[in-house]
């Protein structure tokens, strides 16, 4: 699915200047080694000053990856799945990347990898990046993160990119929202197909896979979801129950098949209004969060001191002071341009 380039090539470079600029220049003439793109990752995971202007630069490269969200409960056999499926993409020769999400402690910021090491199998093939991504308990942050690494994948060249969660929570679903592709997987233990349609799972799957489908159970699940799929109605894509037992690659194969027809479907069955939607989703969470980063910057740096000191007082609610500066365009300026990334940047 492509999205509408919006260069910006005269946006000024922050403070990593020289370094940052050579890697771009190397993005840009599709040269970039694989180290590079990992300081690039980064950089926008840890919310660089530059992540803004790195995305930027490397937007109008993208929009030429499939993106595919795989999610469902903990043990399901998810990265067992993975590692399967990048030896089938890898036997016909595409690139492949994968995003895994890991759950991390919010005091730590350490990611819990998991049974996530058998993917090491392919560690050392050049066809293959994997890279995690902590969520640090952040939600909005984690979804912003996501989405730009992603984009930073697709303009490297990655023709498949991959995207794992833990668990079927809120974040989880914020981050399929980033996916082409949605795969739910669940397993025969996972008790009643209604749980899944509760997690709000059946509304964004379009693929279901029932994994370890040789254990008992796995046809009831398999019919349970069928018959949500058929309630649920509609004329458009009707979403496939497939069985799998991922540990001895059976059924894997049409997995990769059934990912292909939803990319097919999606080709000849383009929505112009939701694609619309989808960027100005976009468009208002990266304003957002803009705001809210170069905000924090600037009163870090000792911007609004006065309305700040009268909050730290108590003399001035948080939201009177919100307002004061909303409404006072001198002092919002203050605010938002006058951080000292901002007049590094500037002074370039």
């Amino acid at each position: 699915m492509t999205s509408d380039p919006l260069p910006n090539p005269a946006a000024p470079l922050q403070p990593e200047g020289t370094d940052l600029s050579a890697m771009l220049a190397r993005f840009e003439r599709g040269d970039l080694r694989v180290r590079d793109l990992a300081r690039l990752i980064t950089k926008v995971e840890n919310r660089s000053p530059d992540s803004s202007t790195i995305i930027e630069r490397v937007y109008p490269k993208t929009g030429h990856a499939q993106v595919v969200g795989i999610t469902g409960p903990p043990g399901a056999g998810k990265s067992t799945l993975i590692n399967r499926l990048i030896a089938q993409y890898r036997g016909i020769g595409k690139k492949i990347a994968i995003l895994a999400i890991d759950p991390s402690s919010p005091f730590s910021g350490g990611a819990v990898l998991g049974d996530r090491v058998r993917m090491t199998d392919h560690y050392k093939d050049e066809g293959v990046y994997i890279r995690s991504l902590s969520s640090r308990g952040s939600h909005g942050g984690l979804s912003r993160a996501a989405r730009e690494i992603v984009k930073l994948l697709d303009a490297y060249g990655y023709d498949l990119i991959i995207i794992e969660t833990v668990g079927v929570g809120q974040t989880e679903l914020a981050i399929m929202d980033l996916a082409d592709t949605t795969v739910v997987v669940t397993v025969p233990e996972a008790g009643d197909g209604v749980q899944v349609m509760k997690a709000g799972l059946n509304e964004i799957a379009d693929i279901f896979v029932v994994n370890k489908a040789d254990r008992e159970g796995s046809d009831r699940i398999k019919a349970e979801l069928e018959l949500s799929v058929h309630l649920r109605g509609g004329d458009g894509w009707r979403a496939p129950v497939l069985l799998t037992q991922a540990a001895v690659d059976r059924g894997v194969d049409k997995l990769v098949e059934a990912i292909a027809m939803h990319r097919d479907y999606l080709r000849e069955h383009s929505d112009a209004a939701r694609e619309a939607e989808r960027r100005m989703h976009e468009f208002v969470e990266v304003l957002s969060a803009e705001l809210e980063e170069r905000a924090a910057r600037g009163i870090a740096d000792g911007g609004v001191s006065t309305v700040v000191g009268e909050v730290r007082r108590g003399n001035l609610n948080p939201y009177s002071a919100a307002r004061r500066i909303i409404e006072d365009r001198e002092t919002l300026d203050e605010l938002l341009h006058n951080s000292k990334a901002h007049r590094s940047g500037k002074a370039r």
